[in-house]
């Protein structure tokens, strides 16, 4: 099914031409000039991706961003004349997902649109398969061996003994527990876990990973528990 892309810019001439090349790239496109009307145009057609300008008529970028994100998860590439890392900053903290500073490339902007809607096909898809495996959520103990996670009183016990971790490092734990042997992600990670407005990269899930495997691990050079996918991201055996 062929995409859906939204195009939120002011500038006739500059709408116009990325109307132009990602249409040359197959996409189903459609522009608006104002705020308002990027709101009620993606309420209608809810589209796969937005790229949308911040200096708008009516409404700006940011309030139309932060509108939208509050009833759909669509990606949203913001576009400013600006480089100014205040906007950057204010930007994704109302929910974009990724910013480009004018004059920008089409080539640049083809590529950040293409690996936004590969990272949101990744997230269906893994969403899916999560809708589809068995819940385990409402157990309220969930047992691997020696190793316990007590969901009522949040407390993990590893041989008996209570392992401290801090709340991101349990909340971490019990995601992977209730998908044991699926893999998952880093970038679904960060989203379930952290949550789509969370300012910073995978690699925030990595450095959690290894902190959790120091303390569940036997040996954490060599995790039994947590396995890494290469190329993928992480499993939980248990």
């Amino acid at each position: 099914m062929t995409e859906r892309i939204l195009v939120v810019e002011d500038e006739p001439a500059l709408q116009e031409t990325l109307l132009y090349n990602l249409k040359k790239q197959g996409f189903d496109v459609e522009g608006v000039g104002d705020g308002r009307q990027a709101v009620e145009a993606a309420r209608a057609r809810i589209p796969d991706l937005i790229v949308l300008d911040i200096m708008l008529p009516g409404l700006d970028g940011f309030e139309v961003c932060k509108t939208l994100r509050k009833e759909m998860s669509v990606p949203i590439l913001m576009l400013t004349a600006r480089d100014d890392e205040i906007d950057r900053v204010v930007g994704l903290e109302v929910g974009a997902d990724d910013y480009l500073t004018k004059p920008f490339s089409m080539r640049e902007l083809i590529a950040r649109v293409k690996a936004q809607l590969r990272r949101s096909e990744i997230l269906r898809s893994e969403l899916e398969k999560v809708k589809t495996s068995e819940p385990v959520a409402s157990h309220k103990v969930l047992v691997f061996g020696d190793l316990s996670v007590d969901m009522t009183r949040r407390e993990v016990t590893l041989s008996g003994n209570v392992v401290p971790l801090k709340p991101q490092e349990y909340d971490l734990l019990v995601f992977f527990a209730e998908h044991k042997g699926q893999m998952l992600s880093r970038e679904f990670i960060l989203e379930r876990v952290w949550g789509w407005d969370y300012i910073g990269d995978s690699r925030t899930v990595d450095v959690h990973v290894r902190w959790l495997r120091q303390k569940i691990e036997k040996d954490p050079a060599i995790p039994v528990r947590i396995v890494t996918v290469r190329g993928g991201g992480y499993r939980f055996e248990g």
